[in-house]
């Protein structure tokens, strides 16, 4: 069951010559159907598995893979993906996979349209694409399929793009979940405010639009009966969202529940914190960032809505590994689970699977 069957063994059992075997077994070079045959029934009796790092470092390959993600601080949602990036890389050395990462700022469209072309001339072998700009990450992904460059999308999926696979949750089922959590808490006369970011050269992420095209789904399907505000608001530091949500609140001191689809929500905690305003207001947010889980714990944020982005980066990797070293190709669509997390459940979550 466990021996170890050499090129010239596997010859010796198919009756052909050892050139032949290694042809087959490395795809390169013609051979006989006939021989093909013989070759892969041995094959398929003795389950052979192929050295794959012995292959690579054979055939000297090099698999360069891109991400390209919004750039992180220490701690935020992508900083958590990339850790996911980082231990797979590690696991995948042997095998002659080396990432570079590319990073675009994710509150302004053009910062990632200008990657685009270093991309398309990098001379990489696959993409892990963060789709927060639905627009620029069809134009990426069409210049890619006209290079036969293989690309996984992450975050949100996109369709009309050719992508391997899509590891990610379902943003529209989430935002319609984040309904019915608010719901619960209020209400259906109640008024909402749904907090957004101020972006340059487009209105929402990807994600964040479908996230909010659910949830606004399930407050119509189930009667609810109040106003939506929206409130704008910096994701950078260099905003005064003080001022801003200061005047909100003053001038709507009715309004007691909100969301943030994105993982911000911190930055609400903050606020609330400080001006003391959040006695009774009901706010959910998304991911498992130490600064939520904070103001989650505290109670200024009710529900957090996670969806494992460590998990993500690991599965993103692997899968343009599997396609590009071991020709296996993922399920298209690989949604990852929606979690639901509170102040008392919060001290048991384990972002890997």
């Amino acid at each position: 069951m466990n021996k170890t069957y050499r090129i010239k063994d596997i010859a010796k059992l198919s009756g052909v010559s050892t050139g032949t075997v290694d042809r087959i077994l490395h795809k390169r070079g013609k051979v006989s159907s006939e021989a093909q045959a013989k070759v892969e029934k041995v094959l398929r009796e003795i389950n052979y598995q192929p050295n794959l790092i012995a292959r690579s470092l054979a055939l000297k390959k090099n698999y360069k893979i891109i991400t390209v993600t919004p750039l992180f601080a220490e701690g935020e949602y992508w900083a958590k993906f990339s850790e996911g990036i980082d231990k797979t890389q590690q696991e995948l050395f042997s095998y002659n996979v080396m990432v570079e990462r590319f990073y675009f700022n994710q509150y302004d469209k053009n910062s990632f349209d200008a990657l685009i072309p270093q991309i398309e001339e990098s001379g990489c072998q696959g993409v892990v694409i963060a789709t927060l700009f639905q627009e620029s990450v069809i134009d990426l992904a069409t210049r890619l399929d006209r290079l036969g460059i293989p690309y996984v999308l992450v975050d949100a999926y996109i369709e009309n793009t050719h992508c391997i696979t899509y590891y990610g949750t379902h943003s529209y089922d989430s935002g319609y979940i984040a309904g019915r959590l608010l719901m619960e808490q209020i209400d259906k006369d109640n008024d909402i405010v749904i907090f957004r970011f101020i972006r340059k050269g487009d209105q929402s992420s990807t994600q964040v639009a479908k996230r909010e095209e659910g949830f606004r789904a399930y407050l119509s399907e189930h009667a609810w009966r109040g106003l939506i505000h929206t409130v704008r608001i910096y994701g950078e530091k260099d905003g005064d969202n003080k001022e801003l949500l200061t005047a909100f609140f003053n001038k709507n001191q009715q309004v007691n529940a909100g969301i943030i689809f994105n993982s911000r929500a911190c930055l609400l905690g903050e606020y609330f914190e400080e001006s003391g305003r959040a006695s009774n207001f009901k706010l959910i947010g998304y991911d498992v960032l130490d600064a939520n889980i904070k103001y989650l714990k505290s109670g200024l944020i009710t529900h957090l809505i996670a969806q494992r982005p460590e998990v993500q980066g690991v599965n993103s990797l692997k899968a343009l590994f599997r396609y590009l070293v071991l020709d296996m190709k993922d399920e298209p669509v690989n949604y990852m689970p929606i979690d639901i997390l509170v102040k008392e459940n919060i001290t048991y979550y384990n972002n890997y699977i």
